[in-house]
């Protein structure tokens, strides 16, 4: 566990499953509340899309609106448990990482799921992100 992660999960890799690429198998819940954050997309406060068919910068956007949603209820990214990710390439993966990375900010990353989708809510939206967090 990192600083600023939270104290009610810890996060565990089994040494009988492979080595994960950026991110935990096991967020184990000691306590708190948990919270449910919807799939986040590529909109601003004005509900415009920001970075139309740019993956990066719909990624940060994405992780911009996490931050907020997180805040609304006193947590920060160190507060997830659990991601899931909706890409509809898959071959962006090392950008996601990146950003992923910016958004933790070298926190352990937490257990998550990356799935590759032909489409999402709307044509322009490249990515979506749900979380799980626990409050303290």
């Amino acid at each position: 566990m990192t600083d600023g992660q939270s104290k009610n999960i810890n996060f565990i890799n089994p040494t009988e499953l492979s080595p994960p690429p950026g991110y935990s198998h096991v967020a184990e819940i000691r306590g708190g509340r948990i919270v449910y954050i919807a799939g986040q997309v590529a909109l601003d406060r004005q509900g415009k899309l920001v970075g139309k068919g740019d993956f990066e910068a719909q990624t940060d956007q994405v992780f911009r609106n996490l931050t907020a949603a997180l805040a609304a209820v006193g947590c920060t990214p160190g507060n997830i448990a659990k991601m899931t990710i909706f890409m509809r390439d898959a071959n962006q993966l090392q950008s996601f990482r990146k950003a992923r990375d910016r958004f933790l900010g070298g926190l352990t990353p937490p257990a998550s799921t990356l799935v590759e989708v032909s489409r999402l809510a709307l044509e322009d939206f490249l990515i979506e992100i749900e979380a799980v967090a626990v409050a303290n």
